[in-house]
């Protein structure tokens, strides 16, 4: 069994089935890349991942252990619902900093939030944190002070606060100029040769191809095609998975 494994998974909203069955497991250390057009349900499985949405149906199992079971999962508190989140860390589009917090202070709130630690031992592990993702100089900086690519940076610093098992990226440069693009894919580079297991939602074709172990293409609920991120993208064997590449100029 892989590290993460995700069995059957299902979510309706009304009379739209958002994930139809979504099966596919992630090893330990690796880095799965999950591309489809908008609308497809890559979004909603990352937040069903992070227990942002109860799946309908379907397990989560983690490192060989059942963690979540959607027939059980309506009668769950919020509080076990939180502690099972902590698992995952989730990286959103729009960084979601608080506005009010320096770059430090946000850090340390996920840190307070989720580890019991005096302050000092709080703020020298936020610094560390900061300074992982190059942004060292910038601890008392407020996010309006930051560009997008270093808001984004800071948010992925938070998402590490909790040292999370898997960590989650959801489209983490759709909100960028290009130019700010370069330097968060960079940080994600880093965190990939660290041999951190994760999930990333993307359009970065390129990005996918070059960083992910495994790629997971997704339309209409469903999986269409998944396999060595290479041999996906490179020579995808399904005419869907063709047509939606094919729209993408891959170097």
């Amino acid at each position: 069994m892989a590290f993460l494994e995700i069995k059957s998974l299902k979510k309706q909203y009304g009379s739209v089935l958002a994930l139809d069955g979504i099966s596919f497991g992630v090893e330990q250390g690796s880095c799965l890349a999950i591309i489809g057009s908008s609308g497809g349900g890559k979004t909603t499985l990352l937040r069903c991942l992070n227990f942002l949405e109860r799946p309908d149906e379907g397990q989560i199992y983690l490192n060989g252990a059942l963690l979540y079971d959607a027939a059980d999962g309506k009668k769950l508190k919020d509080e076990a619902l939180r502690q099972k989140r902590l698992h995952f860390g989730l990286v959103f589009q729009n960084f979601n900093l608080f506005p009010q917090y320096t770059a430090l202070e946000n850090v340390s709130l996920a840190l307070r939030l989720t580890k019991a630690a005096p302050p000092e031992e709080i703020r020298k592990k936020s610094i560390s944190l900061l300074e992982r993702v190059g942004l060292g100089q910038r601890l008392d900086s407020y996010p309006h002070m930051l560009s997008g690519g270093q808001q984004q940076r800071v948010a992925i610093a938070r998402a590490l606060a909790a040292e999370p098992d898997v960590l989650c990226f959801d489209e983490p440069t759709s909100a960028l100029d290009p130019e700010l693009t370069g330097e968060v894919l960079k940080t994600i580079r880093a965190l990939r040769e660290q041999h951190i297991t994760m999930v990333i939602v993307t359009h970065e074709i390129a990005f996918a191809r070059e960083v992910a172990d495994r790629v997971l293409f997704i339309d209409e609920g469903s999986i269409v095609e998944q396999g060595d991120a290479r041999q996906v993208i490179d020579s995808p064997q399904q005419e869907r998975t063709r047509s939606f590449l094919g729209s993408f100029q891959v170097r």
